[in-house]
């Protein structure tokens, strides 16, 4: 894979990098987009691991209905979970008021730590000033991460959005391209504006951002097709989600366009998208990373007072990966692991 060549704080990434061979290690497959929360058995705490005592810790997400990105983020905190002797909690709400309820139900039942995202921050800043109050250490991942510290989080484990829109960018101009539709699938996520902003920072030529409901498959489809079909000359859809890049190969057909499909995130599916010269190019951010590291970083603070990256956020990405990666990529893709 070819990394793109800004790369901001180096130290942090530094940090995730020592710790990404461990996560590689194993991986597990889990169900993804349920709304309940999921104690299961083989979702965390089983099997040998640590002699520590035993710990609770919950992850609360703003994932939608079927988004696989989370199967795979559980996928590293179950393995992480597993080998750290903790009972791993999921819940997820795709709207912001569910998600702050979600983790004031996490605080009530004395966790001994919580993992959360901050798609929408300003409805996440009273409930984790709670969490805050009641001791109960936070990391943050894959959003919002320029509000984590102040927040009161450890740290944040992710991407920075904004570098990586930029590499999108550089890497449309590699490509020749002149005009690109940048389709934002949940309205409000910052995280999802940074990476299009990042884009037209770099990007030579024209970006037009399109929203679209990322939980409605044909409503997305219907919608960026009919884009396409009205502006000709777009040669790149830029899709932040690797749901909607299939959706997108589908309009693209529809609309018929000669547009090239590019997308962020990383799935079994995009990487046979991949392979078909269907999708040209793929973000990684190493969700499964983001995930087990999470865990794994509220375990060494409980058990021995460590925080990863010196509080500074540790960088799990981005990194451009190609049709050219595809070999290397596929069984790991296919166990649910990138």
């Amino acid at each position: 894979m070819r990394t793109p060549m800004r790369t901001p704080r180096r130290t942090a990434r530094t940090a995730a990098a020592l710790l990404a061979v461990i996560a590689l290690a194993a991986g597990c497959s889990s169900s993804g987009g349920k709304d309940d929360e999921d104690t299961s058995g083989d979702g965390g705490g089983g099997g040998k691991g640590v002699d520590t005592p035993r710990l609770k810790i919950a992850m609360v997400t703003h994932s939608g209905e079927g988004d696989t990105f989370w199967d795979i983020v559980q996928s590293g905190a179950k393995q992480a979970a597993r080998k750290d002797n903790v009972d791993f909690l999921y819940s997820n709400d795709k709207e912001a008021k569910g998600q702050a309820e979600l983790v004031q139900s996490a605080i009530d039942k004395k966790v001994d730590g919580i993992v959360v995202t901050l798609a929408k921050p300003e409805a996440m800043k009273a409930v984790l000033g709670k969490a805050e109050a009641a001791g109960i250490p936070v990391v943050t991942i894959n959003s919002g991460g320029e509000f984590s510290a102040d927040f009161g989080a450890l740290s944040h484990i992710g991407q920075d959005e904004s570098v990586a829109g930029e590499a999108v960018g550089d890497e449309l101009n590699k490509r020749g391209k002149k005009k690109a539709l940048c389709v934002i699938h949940e309205q409000g996520n910052v995280s999802l504006e940074q990476r299009c902003a990042g884009v037209k920072k770099t990007f030579k030529g024209s970006v037009a951002n399109l929203n679209v409901q990322g939980t409605d498959a044909p409503g997305s489809q219907s919608s960026i097709s009919a884009k396409l079909q009205a502006t000709k000359d777009i040669d790149a859809v830029v899709t932040l989600g690797a749901p909607i890049a299939a959706y997108s190969v589908k309009a693209k057909e529809d609309a018929k366009s000669k547009a090239e499909v590019d997308t962020f995130d990383l799935n079994a599916e995009v990487v046979k998208r991949l392979k078909a010269k269907e999708v040209g190019f793929a973000v990684d951010q190493q969700p499964y990373l983001q995930g087990y590291l999470a865990i794994d970083e509220l375990w060494l603070y409980k058990t021995n007072a460590n925080v990863l990256g010196g509080g500074k956020p540790v960088l799990t990405g981005p990194a451009i990966v190609t049709g050219k990666d595809v070999p290397k990529l596929e069984k790991y893709t296919a166990r649910g692991t990138r």
